[in-house]
């Protein structure tokens, strides 16, 4: 993330070497990338599950299956936001 700068970024929580939860933890204490949005998706559908997303650092939270519609409103939102 440091060297593209994304606006917003779709992060899978299960990644394979260090999980998405972790990723975005760090990402927020890094001054250079904390403004970055970044939207959790994740297969786990719970409550307790977009918490902990949000805890983490993500800016929002969406389930796979993923609804493209609603992902794309979520990606909107998070870029009026910044502008």
């Amino acid at each position: 993330m440091r060297e593209q700068q994304p606006a917003v970024v779709l992060m899978d929580m299960n990644l394979p070497l260090k999980d998405g939860w972790t990723a975005c933890r760090e990402a927020q204490q890094d001054a250079s990338i904390a403004r970055i949005p970044i939207i959790a998706l994740t297969a786990h559908a719970m409550e307790d599950d977009k918490h902990r997303a949000l805890e983490a650092g993500c800016s929002d939270y969406a389930t796979k299956p993923v609804d493209f519609p609603d992902l794309l409103t979520k990606i909107a939102a998070q870029l009026d936001a910044r502008h």
